[in-house]
C-alpha cells in the first residue's frame, strides 16, 4: 500500500505540472488524504499559493527545502525535495531528518530506515528502488533532483498488486452505494436568493452582475497585511486587480482573466473573490474546465462560502454533470440559508 500511496501521489504532482501548476507548497503526509475507497489522494490545499513571508513551509526547518531556506522561494525542484521525504515517512513510518536519512542510505543502512512494523515483510528489491529514488529526491542541489514525470516512471513498474482493491490493503469494509428511494417533490421552504435563482437558470450575465454589486465584502479576513507588506510588488498586484475588476465590469472577460491570473501569481494575497470572478470569466469564454478548477480554489480558501459552490454548480452543468450539478446547488442553498440565520 505504501509503494501505491508514492505512485498515486507522484501522478498527481506530474498532472499538476502538466497542467501548469507546478508548485505545490510544503508537500508533507498530511496532504495525503484517502477517499471511501481507501485510494490515496493528494489535496487541493498545497496549490494553494501562501505568502512568502516563510508560512509556505509550516514543517520544523529540517524537513525545508535548502534553496526555501536561503531564497524564501518555492520551486518546481523543491516541491520534489519535498516529496523525498514523504517517501521516507512511507519507508521508515516515522518522521526522519533528510540529512540523518541521506547518512543512513549512503551507509547502506537500509534496514535501519526501515519501519519495525513491517517486521521484514517486503521486497528488499522494491525497497531498495524507493530508498534510491528518495535520494535522488534530497539532493542538495535543486538540478540534480529528478522531474515528476521520472518519479512516475520509476514508481509504476514497482506497481505489482494492480489487482488487489485499496481498501482491502487497508483492512477497511468495502464502500458501498446506499440507493435511496427518490424523494418526493417538496415545496420550497422560502424563495431562492438572486444567486441561487441566477445559477439555477444559468444566466451568467445575472451571475456577472451579482458578483460586481458584492465588490469584495466576502473576503473581509482572508488577508491581514502588515505596512511591511506594502511593497512596490503588493502594489502591483493590486493594481492587477483593480484593472481586472474594471474588465470584470466592462464584460472584457479575457483581459479580466489575464490580470487577475497576475494578481493570483504572485501568491501575496488570496483572495475567494478573484477565484470566483475568474471562474466565471472562464465561462463566459467556454471553458468549464478552468472555471470548475477556480470554483474548487475559492472554496479551498472560504470553505463554507455559498458563493463557491454555486460557481462550481453552474460549471459542473456547463460540463454535462447534471447529477453533481444539482447536488451542489442544494448544499450552496443551504450554506447561504445558514449563513443568513446566523447573521440575525
Amino acid at each position: 500500500m505504501r509503494l501505491r500511496v508514492a505512485y498515486h501521489i507522484a501522478e498527481a504532482l506530474d498532472y499538476c505540472s502538466n497542467e501548469g501548476r507546478p508548485l505545490y507548497h510544503d508537500l508533507n503526509a498530511y496532504r495525503v488524504l484517502f477517499d471511501e475507497n481507501g485510494d490515496p489522494r493528494l489535496s487541493c490545499f498545497g496549490l494553494m499559493k501562501n505568502s512568502r513571508d516563510g508560512k509556505s513551509y509550516s514543517t520544523n526547518l529540517a524537513y525545508t527545502p535548502p534553496e526555501y531556506l536561503r531564497t524564501g522561494r518555492v520551486t518546481p525542484e523543491s516541491v520534489i525535495f519535498s516529496f523525498g521525504t514523504v517517501l521516507l515517512d512511507l519507508l521508515s513510518g516515522k518522521r526522519i531528518p533528510p540529512s540523518h536519512a541521506l547518512d543512513m542510505m549512503r551507509g547502506n543502512n537500509i534496514q535501519m530506515l526501515m519501519d519495525s512494523h513491517l517486521e521484514g515483510n517486503y521486497s528488499t528489491e522494491e525497497a531498495t528502488a524507493l530508498v534510491d529514488l528518495a535520494s535522488q529526491c534530497l539532493q542538495y542541489e535543486a538540478r540534480d533532483r529528478p522531474h515528476t514525470k521520472k518519479l512516475v516512471t520509476i514508481l509504476e513498474p514497482l506497481q505489482t498488486k494492480l489487482e488487489v482493491p485499496s481498501y482491502e490493503m487497508l483492512g477497511i469494509p468495502k464502500h458501498e452505494e446506499e440507493v435511496a428511494p427518490p424523494p418526493a417533490p417538496q415545496p420550497p421552504q422560502h424563495p431562492l436568493s438572486p444567486m441561487a435563482e441566477a445559477c439555477s437558470r444559468m444566466d451568467l450575465t445575472a451571475i456577472q452582475q451579482i458578483l460586481v454589486s458584492t465588490h469584495y465584502r466576502d473576503d473581509a479576513g482572508s488577508n491581514e497585511l502588515s505596512f511591511q507588506e506594502w511593497t512596490q510588488q503588493m502594489r502591483d498586484m493590486l493594481e492587477a486587480r483593480k484593472r481586472g475588476d474594471l474588465a470584470f465590469r466592462d464584460k472584457d472577460f479575457k483581459t479580466a482573466i489575464e490580470c487577475y491570473t497576475q494578481f493570483v501569481d504572485v501568491g501575496t494575497m488570496v483572495s475567494p473573490t478573484v477565484y470566483a470572478r475568474r471562474s466565471l470569466c472562464h465561462l463566459m469564454c467556454d471553458q468549464p474546465d478552468a472555471a470548475l478548477r477556480d470554483a474548487m480554489q475559492a472554496q479551498c480558501v472560504c470553505p463554507d462560502w455559498p458563493t463557491a459552490f454555486y460557481m462550481q454548480a453552474v460549471a459542473l452543468s456547463k460540463l454535462d454533470m447534471q447529477s453533481d450539478a444539482k447536488d451542489m446547488l442544494s448544499e450552496a442553498s443551504q450554506l447561504e440559508e445558514k449563513k443568513q440565520k446566523n447573521s440575525r
